[in-house]
């Protein structure tokens, strides 16, 4: 998990401001934790306390107004009864990781994923790109290899694998959707050699790029790990609420630690 929001903070300079090249510095005075992560750890609460999602998502919204959320989602952290609104954006995917690295089947795995993403992004592409994430994050930390991982998520999920990033990257631009975010994000990963090098790749496709690389590192984390420099540069960047939360998640969970 905490690859993930490695993945959010070292993308969130470049979200509004893409870029094209992996050549940029990893870390800079710009680099924040966004609604990514904010959900990601809203995320962990829900597992560790077996809490609502609805709930929690809601209370960690309204804690951190500013930090990045879709226009609907913040209508939705204010409503007394909160409905789904059939989104179908990247939001379910990029909150999803703990997911992965807490259950212990597939079957387990797929359907906590809906149970996240159906609070709000109960559209098919919606739950869809939650349960791939996921699910990419579990096989990985179960020790598949690449090309088990890209088959699986093919073979379920039906997303186009086998492009490459020289392809995507000319003409990829800011998307918001599961289903122009998550592919390219795993494929950022399964073009990759390091953590580091997989959240450059992310970032370098100049899309959403907080998200994507959100979406790469959990996936990366659950592959590599993560070095220590990158969980301590990410850790500084984090308020006591948030890392506390972490903390206790990977206490748990220690395979979501490093």
């Amino acid at each position: 998990m905490i690859g993930a929001i490695a993945g959010d903070i070292i993308g969130s300079p470049y979200e509004f401001d893409p870029i094209k090249t992996t050549d940029f510095p990893l870390f800079s005075p710009e680099s924040r934790f966004t609604d990514d992560t904010v959900l990601t750890v809203a995320t962990t609460e829900a597992i560790l306390t077996g809490g609502d999602y609805t709930r929690l998502y809601q209370s960690y919204g309204r804690r951190y107004p500013d930090a990045g959320y879709g226009g609907r989602f913040i209508h939705w952290i204010y409503e007394a009864e909160p409905r789904p609104y059939n989104s179908w954006g990247n939001g379910s995917a990029m909150r999803v990781s703990p997911i992965g690295f807490a259950f212990n089947s597939i079957e387990e795995v797929l359907a906590e994923a809906r149970n996240s993403a159906a609070v709000t992004h109960n559209h098919p592409e919606g739950v869809k790109g939650a349960q791939a994430t996921a699910l990419a994050v579990y096989l990985a930390r179960m020790g598949a290899d690449k090309h088990a991982i890209r088959s699986e998520i093919t073979a379920r999920f039906g997303y186009d694998l086998d492009r490459t990033l020289d392809q995507i990257r000319p003409g990829y631009v800011f998307n918001e959707s599961c289903r122009q975010t998550v592919p390219e994000a795993l494929i950022a990963f399964f073009e990759s050699d390091a953590f580091e090098d997989a959240i450059r790749k992310a970032v370098s496709l100049g899309g959403d790029s907080d998200t994507l690389a959100c979406i790469t590192g959990a996936v990366a984390q659950a592959h590599y790990g993560v070095p220590p420099s990158i969980i301590s540069e990410t850790r500084s960047r984090l308020p006591d609420d948030l890392l506390q939360l972490l903390d206790r998640f990977t206490a748990r969970f220690p395979a979501a630690a490093v």
